[in-house]
């Protein structure tokens, strides 16, 4: 069964009814808060009534600092509990990484002289340029000298090694 494509028309009709529904329930939202916001304020706070003396003024002043000392306590608390929960949840995420293990991030090669390394650690402050090559310790090469070989001629050594004779002392001078 082939699918109905809707019309742009009737698209924006249905878009346009949406948002009306839409506004009409952020109207009501925004009048329920309010009725509640009034409401709260009847009941916590009632309408103030100045006292004509001074007994009646410092009564009241006392009611006040003890109505400000419990809010201060109701927050503090919270406080505190929010306090606790956030440190909860840190825990809480930092066992899961462990539990997922922690992907090491690949490192990239960044090829550095010396002195762009230093510049980039400290910035303007490094002045002196660092030739890492002059600081190496110069070592002397020292030639061994080996025994020279004499250097005869080839043909008389092929020649001694003739025959059998050749041959067999090749083998005694190896076991020698």
């Amino acid at each position: 069964m082939a699918e109905k494509k809707m019309t742009t028309s009737r698209k924006h009709h249905l878009k346009s009814v949406m948002l009306a529904i839409a506004e009409k329930r952020m109207e009501q939202e925004a009048a329920e808060l309010i009725a509640a916001k009034a409401a709260y304020m009847n009941e916590n706070c009632p309408e103030l009534s100045l006292p004509s003396g001074v007994e009646e003024l410092q009564k009241l002043c006392k009611e006040l600092y003890s109505k400000i000392d419990k809010v201060d306590e109701e927050r503090y608390d919270a406080a505190g509990k929010v306090t606790k929960g956030a440190k909860e949840i840190e825990e809480l995420k930092f066992k899961v990484t462990e539990l997922k293990g922690v992907k090491k991030p690949a490192l990239k090669k960044v090829r550095l002289s010396a002195d762009q390394m230093l510049h980039a650690l400290l910035g303007s402050k490094h002045k002196v340029s660092m030739d890492m090559r002059s600081n190496l310790k110069q070592v002397k090469k020292e030639v061994k000298e080996e025994p020279a070989v004499a250097a005869g001629d080839w043909r008389k050594n092929v020649e001694d090694k003739e025959g059998m004779g050749g041959r067999k002392k090749m083998f005694e001078g190896a076991e020698a």
